[in-house]
C-alpha cells in the first residue's frame, strides 16, 4: 500500500507556497477518570505556572500563554481498551522547561505527589549536547517528560542572533 504523502523534491517545493510552522499550539488527550486526571494535571500543570482556562463538559484545558494543554473523557469503547506502550498513537509529550535545576524541582514534586516515575533526572548524550530528562507516567499510564536541551538554546540564540545581522543588512 502506497503511503498517501511522499516527500517533496526541491523542484516541488520551490512549486508550492512552504508553510512555517510557529509553535505547537495545543496537545489534547483522552483520558480514562476525568476527574482523576484533572486532579493530577491541575497538579502538574499548576506546577509549571500553566492556567486552568477552560471547563465545559467533558473538557478541560490549561494554558501557559504559549501552549495548551487539553482533556477529555474518553468514550465508552476506549475505556475499556487501556493505554498500552507500543501502540500506535501517542508515545509521550515532553515538556520543555527552562534550566535543569527546573527538571529537579519537578522531579522533586513529582515524588511528593507520588507520581510513578519511568526513568530519574539523567543526561542523554546520545540526544544532543546538554539532553536533561525525567519521564513520568499520568493516572492512564500515559507517559510524559520534562527536559532540559542545551543544544535546542543554542540554535534558539543563533537563529536570533542571524536574524538581527540579517535585519540590519
Amino acid at each position: 500500500m502506497r503511503c498517501p504523502l511522499t516527500p517533496m523534491t526541491a523542484p516541488a517545493r520551490r512549486r508550492h507556497a512552504l508553510v512555517q510552522v510557529i509553535g505547537i499550539d495545543h496537545l489534547a488527550i483522552r483520558v480514562g477518570d476525568l476527574a482523576r486526571s484533572k486532579r493530577f494535571y491541575d497538579a502538574l500543570l499548576g506546577f509549571m505556572e500553566f492556567e486552568r482556562e477552560w471547563e465545559f463538559g467533558e473538557v478541560v484545558g490549561w494554558n501557559n500563554g504559549e501552549t495548551m494543554f487539553w482533556i477529555t473523557q474518553a468514550d465508552a469503547e476506549g475505556r475499556c481498551h487501556k493505554h498500552r506502550a507500543g501502540n500506535i498513537g501517542y508515545h509521550h509529550y515532553a515538556f520543555e522547561l527552562a534550566t535543569r535545576e527546573q527538571v529537579d524541582a519537578l522531579y522533586a514534586f513529582l515524588l511528593e505527589q507520588e507520581v510513578e516515575i519511568v526513568d530519574t533526572p539523567a543526561d542523554y548524550p546520545d540526544y544532543g549536547e546538554g539532553y536533561y530528562a525525567v519521564y513520568f507516567l499520568d493516572p492512564d499510564g500515559l507517559k510524559l517528560e520534562a527536559m532540559h536541551f542545551v543544544e535546542k538554546e543554542k540554535r534558539r540564540a543563533r537563529i536570533r542572533r542571524d536574524r538581527t545581522k540579517s535585519a540590519k543588512g
